[in-house]
């Protein structure tokens, strides 16, 4: 089926959940599957995605899942946000583990003296997030990370 031990970590949990009468794990994992399939079918050649591709994918849909959370709380729909946050939950099982607050700081506070963009203030927010990028991806929110920057850079 596939050579991708994270895919086929997924069908088997799906497989379970099946057999478990888990509705919420179930369409939950059956969304991200859906999700990993369309990426590999999107471009101009299909292919099988790696496990860090997948990854990815996974975080694209929880990032989406708490957005809707929030959304759905500001409307008063505390149903849908427990359905999202339920699938957020279950998405999260499947991502690294995320970054602290203070684990943020320090990686933001290390990238601004490795590259010399305190001087720079507000102008070197790019360069430091070019240079954050490999170090945060998968573990922590760009945005989150991207506010950190521009605090400390004092933008």
């Amino acid at each position: 089926m596939s050579n991708s031990g994270m895919k086929q970590r997924l069908h088997d949990d799906m497989t379970a959940a099946l057999k478990a009468r888990d509705e919420i794990r179930k369409s939950t994992l059956r969304m991200a599957l859906t999700a990993i399939t369309k990426a590999e079918v999107s471009g101009k050649e299909a292919r099988e995605l790696a496990d860090a591709e997948i990854v990815d994918v996974l975080s694209s849909e929880a990032k989406k899942r708490r957005e809707s959370v929030i959304a759905y709380r500001d409307a008063g729909r505390a149903e849908l946000a427990d359905k999202e946050q339920a699938e957020a939950d279950i998405l999260a099982e499947y991502l690294p583990g995320q970054l602290t607050e203070d684990e943020i700081k320090t990686l933001v506070t290390e990238a601004i003296t490795s590259t010399g963009a305190a001087d720079l203030g507000p102008r070197g927010i790019g360069k430091v997030m070019g240079a954050l990028q490999p170090k945060v991806k998968g573990k922590a929110d760009g945005a989150i990370v991207s506010a950190e920057v521009k605090r400390q850079l004092g933008a």
